[in-house]
């Protein structure tokens, strides 16, 4: 599989649709991404994205702040299992000095997905979601071993 890594600094919106598109089809079908479009459009471009094509269709992105917190990650199905998620991981832990995110209690492929790569459950928040779900606090524990996995999984 040849990806193209294409990276979308704060303040720029390319991509967007898309990235809109595929998180509502993933919401549509797994109940998951529930954000409304201004929430996600306005975290959007003050993020840092980085995204992979497989020509011009969107097999996953990653919006992170600067200080590493993942705001969104959503992979295409048909694109998962190809290790795309740690790759999108990586691109943002090469920028960032710490790597951390939310996940749903109820998100056990996100949650086994994090802690997979090194992510520790550091706290429950109550209520965090409009809906009223929990969500999990999730830190990198120790960004050297995701590089080193990453190391052994694509030879980088």
């Amino acid at each position: 599989m040849t990806l193209e890594r294409r990276i979308v600094p704060p303040g720029e919106d390319d991509y967007l649709q898309a990235a809109w598109e595929l998180k509502e089809a993933i919401r549509e079908e797994e109940g998951l991404l529930k954000q409304r479009w201004g929430f996600f459009a306005d975290a959007y471009r003050k993020a840092t994205v980085h995204a992979f094509f497989d020509g011009e269709t969107l097999a996953g992105f990653a919006a992170a702040r600067g200080d590493g917190y993942i705001l969104f990650l959503g992979i295409d199905p048909d694109y998962r299992g190809r290790g795309l998620g740690e790759r999108l991981i990586a691109a943002i832990a090469e920028d960032a000095t710490g790597v951390s995110c939310h996940a749903r209690v109820s998100n056990r492929n996100a949650l086994e997905f994090y802690e997979h790569l090194g992510f520790e459950r550091v706290r429950r928040i109550q209520d965090y979601y409009e809906d009223g779900v929990d969500a999990y606090y999730l830190r990198l524990g120790d960004s050297d071993r995701l590089l080193e996995r990453l190391t052994e999984l694509f030879g980088r």
